[in-house]
Formats: structure tokens, C-alpha cells, sequence
């Protein structure tokens, strides 16, 4: 027996020596993450942003010794092009790789497409996406339709608007922006107001006439409306935004959500960019809970952050918070560990997710309007 205590030392140093050999290192492999989003194609801004986001908060774990058990995070970019038609391959490369969590994606339409899929293989999402359709397993920092459509309809109200046009992108990629609309012109038809609804197509889409978004904006403004609603996103608000401009004078305009993007006032004018106010979140810039990040993500990147990043930032800390919590990389448990989540100082702002639904309890999300600096700020 004595003979085997002296003997137990060399026995498991031997060992130790063998595992380092045969990894290499001695430490585990890196963990690896998917970000989806639109890393390239005409929302390119917002994928960029959200990938920065998470790269950001990757970098800042590796940096303090990784995960619970010293796991680093590597991250596998994930590229939809904000298309729904790539969504679900996307999702089998993202399974193929072995990848068990996935930030995102950002837009409903590649949500609606590929997130039951990463739940059916056991993927767990932070999902971006806002269209209530997507919802289910995981968990979201993200405002939902439901949570942004009361604020809509509040700021409706109060115009007393008893007929409003709506310029809808409600093509196979706008699932969200169709749903926005779809809930605010059913507040506004209960409350009696009429209601004009013109298909908005894509940018993107072939054969366009230069004069297209005029000419629908020409429609909208035939109507004679109190409002002039537009549930795009950025590239055809731009568009709009523009002609409406041209057009001058009345009615007052806002513009959804999925318009609150750098690219957008980089795009416009000044009176361009004026013309509507916005449902959506302030810029990162613009958000006290965001100072330090907005320091941070200068330095690593040498840009100013733009809106949704500092939303895949948080997405990717409360995950690492989640993992280390439960102290494991168990789907159930991460997942119970993230949807404890209460009281996080994020980016934006204070976190708390519901354990029913993994929605976000409380959303920053207000009226806002572009100020004389170009930033979308609070509207007074």
C-alpha cells in the first residue's frame, strides 16, 4: 500500500503529461458560438454591427480566463443576407459544425424559417428577431411586435388620425415589418379609423422603375391621409423618406422600428431624415446604460456603434452569465439559468427576462426623431 501512495503522484503526473499531448494545450476547445445575421447584402450595416456587438463580448471573456471551467468562446459568423430563402441552410451549416447556441438571427422572415429548426436539433437561440411568431425556446433582449405596437398606436392616438396610409414591406422577407403593420391597422380599424394599405417592394427586387417609391409614396399621399405609416426596413425608408421630402407639407409621417439605423440618416438628408418620427431604440450613442460600451467598441473597432450591436453585446453576456450560472453546457439548463436572468446592467439598459416566454420584461423603446447632429434621440 505504501508502496502504491509513493507510486500515485508519478501515476497521475503521467497522465497529466499524456491529456496535454494529446490536446495540445492542456486547455479545452474553444467554445463555439453562431452569430446570424445579415453580414452582407443591403441590411449589411445592422449584420456588421451585431457581429461587432458579440465580438466585443467575446473578447472581453477570453480576456479575464473565458468560461466557468476556463473555456475560451470562439464565434462561427453565420451569414442569411437577411434572406428567408437562406435561412434554413444557414441553420444546417450552423448544426453541422456541432454549434449548440446561436445569437440570432435579426430578421423575422429568416426567423420564421430557421429558428424551429435550431430549436428541433437543440441549438439554443438568443434570437433577434421581433415578430411574436418566432418566440419559443431561448430567450430575447430584443422588443417583440407585441411590446412595440402599443407604443405605435399610443402615438396614433394621440394625433387623432381618422385615416392613415401604410407603406409596407410585406414581401417574403418583411415578417416583421408585415406584422407590425398588420397589429397597429387592427388597433387603428377597432379605434375607427380607415385605413390604406400599399405593398411596399424590396430594393433589391428586379426591375424596378427609378420612379417606384415616388410613385407609392404619390398613392399614400392620394388618399388624403391624417398619417402616413411606413413599415419598411432601412434601404426602402431611405427611398420613402426621400420622396416624401419632395413631396412637402403634410400629413405627419412615422416610420417603424427596422428604420433606426445609422446607414438610414448616412443616407439621407437632414430635412430628408426629419420628415417622419420612428417607433425604435436609440442608437447606442444616445443611451446613457450604453456609455461604456460606446467607449469600448470605438476602441476595438474604430467606429461609432449603431443600434442593434449593443443588443447582440448584451445577448452574448447574459449567455456567458447563463453558462456560468449553471455551470454547464446542458441546453435545459443554460436555458433556465438565462430566463432567471433579473437586474443585468446591459448596454441597454436594465434586463429581465420572463421565465415564461423568454421575452424581455421591460423594452427600451420609445417615439423618437432625428436631431440636428443627425442621431435619432428621444422625441420632447
Amino acid at each position: 500500500m505504501t508502496g502504491f501512495r509513493r507510486l500515485a503522484p508519478l501515476l497521475l503526473a503521467g497522465f497529466l503529461s499524456f491529456l496535454v499531448a494529446a490536446t495540445g494545450s492542456g486547455s479545452p476547445a474553444p467554445l463555439s458560438i453562431a452569430v446570424e445575421g445579415p453580414q452582407t447584402g443591403s441590411q449589411a450595416p445592422n449584420g456588421r454591427d451585431q457581429l461587432r456587438g458579440v465580438r466585443l463580448a467575446v473578447s472581453q471573456l477570453n480576456a479575464h480566463g473565458g468560461l466557468w471551467n476556463g473555456r475560451k468562446v470562439a464565434i462561427f459568423q453565420a451569414n442569411d443576407k437577411a434572406e428567408a430563402s437562406r435561412g434554413k441552410a444557414v441553420a444546417r451549416q450552423v448544426i453541422a459544425k456541432g454549434i449548440r447556441f446561436v445569437i440570432g438571427p435579426y430578421n423575422s422572415s429568416v426567423g420564421l424559417a430557421n429558428l424551429s429548426i435550431y430549436r428541433r436539433h437543440h441549438v439554443l437561440p438568443l434570437w433577434m428577431t421581433s415578430e411574436d411568431k418566432t418566440g419559443g425556446i431561448g430567450a430575447t433582449v430584443q422588443p417583440m411586435n407585441s411590446q412595440i405596437a402599443p407604443i405605435e398606436a399610443r402615438y396614433v392616438e394621440k394625433l387623432h388620425a381618422k385615416r392613415v396610409a401604410m407603406l409596407v414591406d410585406d414581401t417574403a422577407n418583411g415578417a416583421f415589418t408585415k406584422g407590425m403593420a398588420t397589429r397597429l391597422r387592427a388597433a387603428l380599424q377597432k379605434a375607427g379609423a380607415a385605413v390604406d394599405w400599399i405593398s411596399i417592394k424590396e430594393t433589391t427586387a428586379k426591375g424596378l422603375p427609378n420612379t417606384y417609391y415616388a410613385d407609392e409614396v404619390s398613392k399614400a399621399l392620394g388618399t388624403k391621409p391624417d398619417l402616413v405609416y411606413v413599415s419598411t426596413y432601412f434601404p426602402e425608408g431611405v427611398r420613402i423618406a426621400k420622396a416624401l421630402a419632395k413631396a412637402g407639407g403634410n400629413p405627419p409621417c412615422l416610420m417603424g422600428l427596422a428604420n433606426v439605423d445609422n446607414a438610414f440618416v448616412a443616407q439621407t438628408t437632414l430635412s430628408q431624415a426629419q420628415r417622419c418620427d420612428f417607433s425604435g431604440v436609440p442608437a447606442a450613442t444616445e443611451m446613457p446604460s450604453a456609455k461604456t460600451y460606446v467607449g469600448q467598441y470605438r476602441a476595438a473597432f474604430g467606429k461609432k456603434p449603431s443600434v442593434w450591436g449593443s443588443f447582440t453585446y448584451d445577448s452574448a453576456r447574459i449567455l456567458f452569465r447563463a453558462i456560468n450560472r449553471a455551470k454547464s453546457f446542458d441546453l435545459a439548463k443554460v436555458e433556465r439559468a438565462l430566463r432567471r436572468t433579473k437586474g443585468f446592467h446591459g448596454a441597454t439598459g436594465r434586463i429581465a427576462i420572463s421565465s415564461k416566454t423568454g421575452y424581455r420584461k421591460i423594452v427600451p423603446v420609445s417615439i423618437l426623431r432625428v436631431n440636428k447632429q443627425k442621431r435619432f434621440v428621444l422625441a420632447k
